[in-house]
């Protein structure tokens, strides 16, 4: 590993950083097809105005599979905002600005986050009951195809030193509806202890985005219920709580 700086190491994945480019190397957990749509979802978002790191090539390394992408040099929104809590708030605003700009982009060339979110909620353990509520408040919300992240968060966020902010990680990327979107971010806030946080992001969003807050909420069970497959025992609790309830209180 001479010459290699580890930026993530998990049993079923790498992230290194090596001569300008970043590695992600797979472990025997990721199908090729999981590599692939990875792969696919960065070149795709790759083909419209935003800044996100080019992706250089998929490849092999000591058989496994690997995603290869340029290295983007700066700080993640998230660590700003420690360094700086006085300027927590507009660097939320930016945040909920840059995700805004994502969001004006069409992407039809990206999986369904409806039909993502109906599989998760057939796996995520909940009672056939409760599944039964959840798919069915699915079907009933619109589809759209807008540009969504599926994992926004300030750790995703990069600003270089030319004050340039880049988005990165688009794994869990897909064609959809913003407000599920933003209930995904709420949820992370909430997940990570930053309850003002998360209630100050969708108030935010939901003010910029002229959104009505009941609807945006509306999506939290079922995100919650998503969130559920990870099989995070740490947020068991929590996400049983919003997901289990029958309407956002």
């Amino acid at each position: 590993m001479s010459g290699k700086k580890i930026l993530v190491e998990r049993p079923s994945k790498k992230i290194y950083l090596e001569d300008g480019k970043v590695y992600k190397v797979m472990g025997d957990a990721y199908l090729a097809s999981d590599v692939l749509n990875e792969a696919l979802n960065l070149a795709a978002v790759g083909e419209t105005e935003l800044r996100v790191p080019k992706l250089l090539e998929v490849t092999k390394i000591d058989g496994e599979w690997a995603i290869v992408w340029e290295y983007i040099q700066g700080n993640t929104l998230a660590e700003l905002m420690e360094k700086n809590p006085a300027q927590a708030d507009a660097y939320l605003d930016r945040f909920v600005e840059i995700q805004m700009r994502m969001q004006l982009y069409n992407a039809s060339r990206l999986p369904s986050q409806f039909e993502k979110l109906h599989r998760k909620i057939s796996v995520c353990g909940l009672d056939a009951t409760v599944r039964y509520e959840l798919h069915t408040r699915l079907e009933g919300l619109p589809r759209h195809t807008k540009l969504c992240h599926g994992d926004f968060n300030p750790s995703n966020i990069i600003i270089t030193d030319k004050d340039e902010d880049y988005i990165i990680d688009w794994s869990h990327a897909t064609q959809g509806n913003a407000s599920a979107d933003a209930a995904q971010t709420y949820l992370l806030f909430y997940l990570a202890g930053q309850q003002d946080r998360a209630e100050k992001y969708l108030n935010l969003f939901c003010k910029k985005t002229d959104t009505a807050k009941q609807y945006a909420q509306k999506w939290i069970s079922i995100v919650a219920a998503s969130q559920l497959v990870k099989g995070k025992f740490e947020e068991k609790e929590t996400l049983l709580r919003w997901a289990n309830v029958a309407e956002y209180q």
